[in-house]
């Protein structure tokens, strides 16, 4: 008898039923279940990108890794930091837009089997991106890929056209207590 542990059977890419799934809630840690999907997601050889609405220039953890585990999985800030930082609607409105088309070029490219709208939800909360054309456009895509959308206030259209919503509920952060946020827990 072998100690050996056996692989998990080959997934079936025929078979495969692309999901959507939110991860939404006031919580910390909605972009890193995606980031740890998206882990799980690399080792069975799948490729991923993730597209950030609000995370711009800096040098985060994610995007040091996805770097050095490119071409198998991309990262793309391309957000002006938080709303209140720009305090400029327009400009919010019209980069949100910019990404938007980054990431209907990305799901529709066919070179993904995993996509991650990462903060997205929160766009569309403060009614920058409207959610009936994310949903339109992720019914449309190929049936076998996975998209998964992050961030606070996820619209109920949003839910609604989801397969799977995970809640993260704040019980207890650092923050409250003092605490800066941290290299390699928060960025």
């Amino acid at each position: 008898m072998s100690d050996a542990i056996p692989e998990p059977p080959k997934p079936d890419p025929k078979r495969r039923h692309g999901l959507i799934l939110v991860n939404t809630g006031d919580g910390k840690g909605k972009t890193t279940a995606a980031l740890g999907l998206a882990f799980r997601a690399l080792g069975v050889g799948f490729k991923v990108f993730m597209v950030q609405y609000i995370k711009g220039k800096w040098k985060t953890g994610e995007k040091k890794m996805a770097d050095r585990l490119a071409p198998e999985m991309t990262i793309l800030p391309m957000g002006d930091g938080f709303t209140w930082d720009t305090k400029n609607p327009e400009q919010d409105i019209a980069t949100t837009m910019k990404i938007w088309e980054v990431s209907k070029e990305a799901i529709a490219s066919g070179k993904y089997d995993v996509v991650i709208l990462d903060e997205i939800n929160v766009v569309m909360k403060l009614g920058y991106l409207d959610p009936k054309l994310v949903v339109e456009f992720l019914k449309a895509r190929d049936p076998r890929q996975h998209v998964v959308l992050t961030g606070r206030g996820a619209p109920p259209e949003i839910i609604e056209a989801a397969d799977l919503v995970s809640e993260i509920v704040p019980i207890k952060h650092p923050y409250k207590s003092g605490i800066k946020a941290q290299l390699g827990i928060e960025f």
